[in-house]
């Protein structure tokens, strides 16, 4: 059955649950706008990579399982070289995070010429520090090109990407058309409103793609079976008193 919440479900922003989510959003907004495009465009998967320094406490603990450190970790020799000479000093080597964050492209088939990004916001995204600091940077740089940008926040932690005039909000999702630039589309959500279906602008005279953000959240839900351990906990972050009583009386009765 899908989400019981009518819109954004606040139990996905965990920090546990968040990254599966935003894995399996792209790769079923490629295809629902896959099945909408002409022979004209391709719609595919990109990623940004941020790679985080760590202090010396944290070390132990990178965090996300990634499978290139796995791998070259386990290539270390299980037993000592004969006939090595010993190196007359031992150095420390900087021990590293690294983080990837998928995207959506539309690029032209022909040509491959960029024509809109999607983008699904993350906490590295919103945390105040280098990863926002990379993010709004590239976000900058393809406002200030001929590429349409469609941004999704379904997150209520961290600040705001820069607007003017955002209205108060717990989520938005907002379509930059190059043809309207420097004004967006905005739509403003609450945690009680239904996501909606926002346009996905190609290149005039193309007609928009559509793409149902409810549709996209209910088939992840299912599919991923989310309500078998999501709700073991409180939203993080926390809901205010009065959203806390009403996501009870949502919520899936235990088994």
């Amino acid at each position: 059955m899908p989400s019981p919440f009518p819109g954004m479900n606040p139990y996905l922003e965990q920090d546990d649950v968040w990254h599966d989510f935003h894995d399996s959003f792209l790769p079923l907004a490629r295809d629902l706008l896959n099945a909408q495009v002409g022979a004209d465009y391709i719609v595919k998967i990109d990623e940004h990579v941020y790679i985080h320094d760590l202090a010396e406490d944290q070390r132990t603990l990178l965090g996300r399982a990634d499978v290139a450190v796995a791998e070259l970790s386990s290539s270390t020799p299980s037993h000592a070289a004969v006939g090595v000479l010993a190196a007359p000093v031992k150095v420390r080597l900087p021990v590293v995070d690294i983080e990837r964050e998928c995207f959506l492209e539309i690029r032209d088939r022909r040509n491959r010429q960029l024509v809109t990004v999607l983008e699904l916001l993350s906490p590295a995204n919103k945390t105040p520090g280098r990863d926002r600091d990379q993010y709004i940077n590239k976000r900058n740089q393809l406002l200030a090109t001929t590429v349409h940008l469609v941004e999704i926040d379904l997150l209520r932690g961290g600040p705001r990407m820069p607007f003017d005039n955002l209205p108060a909000c717990d989520y938005y999702a907002m379509v930059s058309r190059v043809e309207q630039r420097h004004d967006a589309e905005l739509w403003p959500l609450t945690l009680r409103d239904r996501l909606p279906e926002i346009p996905i602008p190609l290149r005039k005279p193309d007609a928009d793609l559509r793409l149902n953000l409810q549709e996209v959240l209910d088939r992840i839900y299912d599919k991923a079976g989310y309500a078998k351990f999501i709700y073991e906990g409180a939203p993080v972050p926390p809901l205010t008193a009065e959203d806390a009583a009403w996501a009870r009386t949502l919520l899936p009765t235990p088994a």
